[in-house]
């Protein structure tokens, strides 16, 4: 290893505060997963539960945990905030704008997680559920447009002749961090509904945002990777611990909080950490299950309340839901949409009495439209098994692929 590289790797100033709360994570994480099954009665109490509808049985399980790992998260990154920053006061030279960019952060999360619990208790409408995270990442996109401002993003090689080296989209960049925001505050609540989906899906991110990070700790931002790391591995303590009460059979219910909660924070060490379309990246199978939704999303097809997977309790196994309605009675998007699902056999088809029968449009039901029906806990693994693949995928299009067509 190079001297200079092996320094890099050895400043205080770099490894001391990720140390320190990698050791802190792990305190966060003994302390949630004894905390989830100490209080889990409270919000049954509180008529905070629902009935696994996967589940012979119908027992009350609490639902919104996820306000639990958050507080967690939220209290350990509260008293870590010292750490960083205390040296800074003996020296004379404190990063005030390092600082705020931390405590606009935490505001963005912190708002989101309030906005999430109101949503798990009033049931709100899905135009609010995109109008909450637009608000809570105004705190983010001021501090940016404060510290950085810089909204110029590098041509790839083919259209560099016709565009040039770099452009600046100006206004389109805060649109499109803003629209980031309310993306990853939803993706993760579209593609649930079976036991520790949410949970595990936001941990296999996470620890791809982790190892993202380590690489780039040796490069010339690392201390914009050095700031992620002290959001996501808090994060990913505390998520595993939910993941670890979430898992078939689930105890506890993670609810929309625990979406909104996570969305909100991959977005935030995203924006701030200066690797958005990288995190992006790791979001790809939110990505295709958005794009295979957006038919009933956008009512163009059909879209029941609740798009979960059937469950079959004489095999006690998943199987495919369905949607019902009339070919004739669509629009023309709707009509054009489905068709082309149909052509690329990216639905089940059938025509009954005037009426066609098709899946609800989700991964989870593509899945076992694919593979057929399955148990709950095997139909989860290979969702999160799915994920770890478009991860590795993600690095490579970051790396391999990325120098093909942004090297200077």
């Amino acid at each position: 290893m190079a001297p200079d590289v092996y320094a890099e790797i050895n400043n205080p100033s770099k490894m001391y505060p990720i140390a320190i709360n990698l050791m802190m994570s792990i305190v966060a994480y003994l302390v949630t997963v004894r905390i989830i099954p100490n209080i889990k009665e409270k919000f049954i109490k509180a008529n905070l539960f629902g009935i696994d509808m996967s589940k012979t049985t119908s027992d009350k399980v609490p639902e919104s945990l996820g306000v639990v790992t958050g507080c967690v998260f939220l209290m350990t990154m509260f008293l870590f905030i010292p750490i960083p920053f205390g040296h800074s006061l003996f020296n004379g030279s404190f990063p005030h704008d390092e600082f705020v960019e931390m405590i606009a952060a935490l505001l963005s999360i912190c708002c989101m997680l309030l906005l999430g619990f109101a949503d798990d208790v009033l049931d709100l409408r899905w135009r609010h559920k995109l109008l909450l995270p637009t608000v809570a990442s105004l705190p983010l996109l001021m501090v940016y447009y404060v510290n950085f401002n810089s909204t110029t993003i590098v041509v790839p090689k083919p259209f560099r002749e016709l565009l040039g080296l770099s452009i600046d989209i100006g206004f389109l960049y805060y649109v499109y961090m803003g629209m980031l925001a309310v993306f990853c505050t939803n993706a993760i609540n579209i593609l649930a509904g079976v036991n520790g989906l949410e949970a595990g899906q936001s941990v296999v991110i996470a620890l791809s945002i982790i190892i993202f990070n380590v690489v780039e700790l040796s490069g010339k931002l690392w201390k914009a990777h050095q700031f992620s790391l002290y959001f996501m591995l808090p994060y990913t303590a505390t998520t595993l611990a939910l993941l670890k009460h979430n898992w078939y059979p689930s105890k506890v219910f993670v609810g929309d909080t625990f979406c909104y909660f996570s969305g909100m924070t991959f977005a935030v060490v995203g924006i701030l950490g200066h690797f958005s379309k990288t995190t992006l990246l790791f979001f790809i199978p939110q990505v295709l299950n958005f794009l295979y939704s957006s038919p009933q999303l956008f009512k163009l097809v059909p879209c029941p309340r609740h798009r979960l997977p059937k469950f079959n309790s004489k095999t006690d196994r998943m199987e495919i839901s369905t949607t019902v309605f009339r070919y004739s009675e669509l629009g023309v998007l709707g009509k054009i949409s489905i068709s082309l699902f149909k052509l690329f056999r990216l639905v089940r088809w059938q025509e009954k009495g005037g009426y066609v029968y098709t899946n609800n449009l989700t991964l989870i039901n593509l899945v076992l439209y694919y593979l057929g029906p399955m148990h709950e806990a095997k139909l989860t693994s290979v969702l999160i098994g799915i994920q770890i693949f478009f991860t590795c995928l993600a690095f490579v299009i970051r790396y391999p692929l990325a120098s093909i067509f942004y090297e200077v």
